[in-house]
């Protein structure tokens, strides 16, 4: 089975009921596992068999419900889309005009206490007719298409409920004005009601164009992010340098980079040095020293020197790409609690048509003097006011805003149910090396047994280390290069594990590790247990050097702390959430370091395939808790967890790991992720709180309910209006996210 995850444009949605059409009709098809369809993004998100599935499929199973799929290259898709966008904002300004124009100069010549300053041609019943044509057969042509389309799917949405309050607004009137004398048999001054339909047209369509407005602030994160990209690069090929477009960088290009100019794609310096300016892509504010080896992420800006690179990664490989499509899949995924909305929603456009129904029987039946036009009036103000466009925007856009603003601080978001999740968060535990630490320790002691010097010591270890992956192993050889030390070769190597290496040197068998190593391999090491324990006390990793099954030396390496990691430590401290140390280290060595950053359980001697574990019992106790780890080593561990976070290091693999990339490497981040979630679920939960409220009050409202004690009845005309504020409500507080607060330490 060929798996493939593809993200696509849906022209023709409105509201929440469109959303669950969609997400029903793609999920139907063979082959597709999971359907997400986003109103905010107004995108469709769809994991499938691409053995199975085509883009022919899906456009087929999108348009069986009377929507359009857009696929789009992902180069073109950002300017087609903000041009498609800015002409549909163009279009619907026009018909708002028009149709509020219109309205109002028939309100002016039909409502009680305007008409009699009105012209005698206003007042005319012909002349209202004629104006609200227009607007009902071409500013209204929207609703009738998408509700016509719907029904002829046996589903029902917002146009749905629009076309119907305005067609019985609009019919009524017709029928008043050609048959005048009709109305007067059945009891009723003839009078139309142009005006109600025509301005219940002009405001939801108004409505409609300052929530596109509005929705259009909350992808301003990607806009920001590809405005980031570098244009051209300057090429050095042979003895000459030309400046060439970005899209023509291949791997393996050396490429020239001036102080004040963008890097242009991803690469490593390979000759000067430079101070570059990250804080675009990772939001880390400090400059950054680079120098020869170093990695540099394209976007980003030189400051001072000047230097070369070879291009590693270009085109949708660079790191800022890469951060622009999971930002992009976190917009387009959906947070469980919108689920509940959607599926709200779904019931909720039937309900309102029965209740409009229920409505006009009960005032026909049981109404005062005029109780037909009560009921037609009171029925088609149930229809209005319902529109569940509040309901389907509650969510995706608080979650759009938030991911893009952790974008903005160096929070990779990758999916909204992390979002979700991470306010809930009770313990968080750190996996120690990479993590709290810089993960690049020094050899800060060395010393000798059995007549043996330092620099013998060094040679054996490095000679073992050599040919180890572990994260100290590096230092030790590093070591032995600075100090000229010539390496022996090393034969039949074998790495264990959490415990150390072995092999053979000159014929002799040597061993470099742990206690656990010294155990298994039977060597007694209790002589020298009280300078193991002082180094171990001093927060430092001690590495024990066997011979022959003899204790040779001692090699101790401290890896220091990472400057945001008290503070970070501290944030969580002051929300009241308890933090975790999870360590491969001896027990003294960890609680060193625990220590100095005030870390309240240390969890030593943990072996990589025991981190899951560990994670899980504290899950048994009843805890939500949250994995932070460098996304590789720790993957087991990640998944396990309610809530994941790698500290990002540039690589495909970190991002991938985990539900959450800290690409700032900031350990304040962590706080800052759950503060947050929980600013983005306090919006989500008023934007959910008013958008039912506000049906659930109104609704009875429009019914009637108030009548019978204070003969008040809601207008048809208040209704669209109160609609429309709904929806621009809803999405106005969720770009108040843009202001949170969520302290970095920087």
């Amino acid at each position: 089975m060929a798996h493939q995850t593809k993200q696509f444009n849906i022209k023709g949605m409105h509201c929440a009921s469109c959303v669950r059409v969609l997400e029903r009709s793609l999920g139907k098809v063979p082959g597709v596992s999971v359907a997400n369809v986003n109103l905010a993004t107004e995108q469709a998100t769809v994991d499938f068999d691409s053995a199975q599935v085509s883009d022919q499929v899906l456009a087929e199973a999108v348009a069986a419900v009377g929507y359009q799929a857009d696929f789009i290259a992902a180069k073109e898709s950002d300017e087609i889309l903000q041009a498609e966008k800015q002409t549909e904002l163009r279009r619907l300004r026009g018909k708002v005009v028009v149709s509020l124009a219109l309205g109002g100069l028939i309100l002016w010549g039909s409502f009680p206490g305007l008409m009699g300053t009105a012209p005698a041609l206003l007042r005319t019943f012909w002349v209202q007719l004629v104006l609200a044509l227009p607007v009902q057969l071409w500013a209204a042509a929207e609703f009738y298409r998408a509700a016509w389309t719907s029904l002829k799917h046996r589903s029902a949405n917002m146009d749905t409920l629009v076309a119907l309050g305005t067609s019985v607004a609009f019919l009524y009137s017709l029928f008043v004005v050609l048959l005048p004398q009709a109305v007067r048999q059945i009891g009723l001054e003839p009078m139309p009601y142009f005006d109600t339909a025509a301005l219940i047209v002009g405001l939801i369509l108004l409505g409609r164009y300052f929530e596109a407005r509005a929705k259009a602030g909350t992808s301003e994160a990607i806009k920001k992010l590809v405005g980031l990209q570098a244009k051209t690069a300057r090429r050095i090929v042979g003895n000459k340098e030309i400046d060439v477009p970005i899209s023509e960088v291949l791997v393996g290009d050396i490429l020239r980079v001036r102080p004040g100019e963008k890097i242009p794609v991803d690469g490593v310096v390979t000759e000067g040095w430079s101070s570059v300016d990250e804080s675009m892509v990772t939001g880390e504010s400090l400059p950054a020293d680079k120098s020869v080896g170093d990695v540099v992420i394209g976007a980003t800006i030189n400051k001072t020197g000047m230097f070369l690179m070879r291009a590693s990664k270009v085109g949708q490989e660079t790191m800022l790409s890469q951060i622009i499509k999971l930002v992009q899949q976190a917009q387009g995924s959906k947070a469980p609690i919108q689920r509940v909305a959607d599926l709200i929603s779904s019931y909720f456009v039937p309900v309102v048509i029965m209740l409009s129904l229920l409505t006009f029987v009960l005032w026909y039946d049981f109404g005062p003097r005029l109780a037909l036009l009560h009921a037609l009036l009171n029925a088609v103000t149930v229809l209005i006011i319902a529109c569940p466009c509040a309901m389907g925007l509650a969510t995706p856009t608080a979650i759009m805003v938030g991911t893009g603003k952790g974008a903005h601080n160096g929070l990779l978001i990758k999916d909204a149910a992390s979002l979700e999740m991470a306010h809930k968060v009770q313990t968080v535990v750190f996996d120690k090396t990479g993590t709290l630490t810089v993960g690049k320790p020094d050899v800060t002691d060395i010393i000798a047994f059995e007549n043996r010097n330092q620099k013998e010591i060094l040679m054996i270890a490095a000679s073992l280390e050599k040919g180890s992956e572990h994260s100290l192993a590096e230092t030790i050889v590093k070591m032995a290069e600075l100090k000229n030390v010539q390496l022996a070769g090393v034969e039949s190597f074998l790495a264990i594990p959490g415990q150390g290496v072995e092999g053979g040197i000159n014929g002799k068998r040597v061993s470099l590790g742990n206690r656990r190593l010294m155990q298994r391999d039977r060597i007694d090491i209790s002589g020298i247990e009280s300078q193991i324990e002082q180094l171990e006390g001093e927060g430092k990793t001690v590495m024990i050097l066997a011979v022959n099954g003899h204790a040779a030396g001692l090699i101790a390496v401290a890896d220091v702390v990472k400057d945001s990691a008290k503070a970070g430590i501290e944030a969580l401290r002051r929300q009241g959430i308890e933090t975790v140390m999870i360590s491969g280290d001896n027990q003294r060595t960890a609680q060193a370091t625990a220590r100095e950053l005030g870390i309240n359980q240390v969890l030593a001697e943990v072996l990589p395939d025991q981190k899951e574990t560990e994670v899980r019992k504290i899950q048994d106790r009843g805890r939500i808790v949250a994995m932070v780890g460098d996304g590789i080593n720790d993957a087991p561990a990640l998944a396990a967890a309610d809530v994941s976070l790698a500290m990002g290091g540039g690589t495909d693999v970190a991002m991938e790991a985990a539900g959450i990339t800290l690409i700032n490497k900031d350990l304040s981040a962590v706080a800052a992720t759950i503060s947050l979630s929980k600013q983005t679920m306090r919006a989500i939960k008023q934007n959910l709180f008013w958008a039912f409220g506000y049906n659930l009050v109104l609704i009875p409202v429009a019914m009637g309910a108030l009548y019978p004690t204070f003969h008040v009845l809601l207008s048809p005309v208040f209704a669209s209006a109160a609609m429309a504020l709904s929806s621009v409500s809803v999405v106005m507080n969720s770009l108040r996210l843009k202001n949170a607060k969520i302290a970095l330490s920087r």
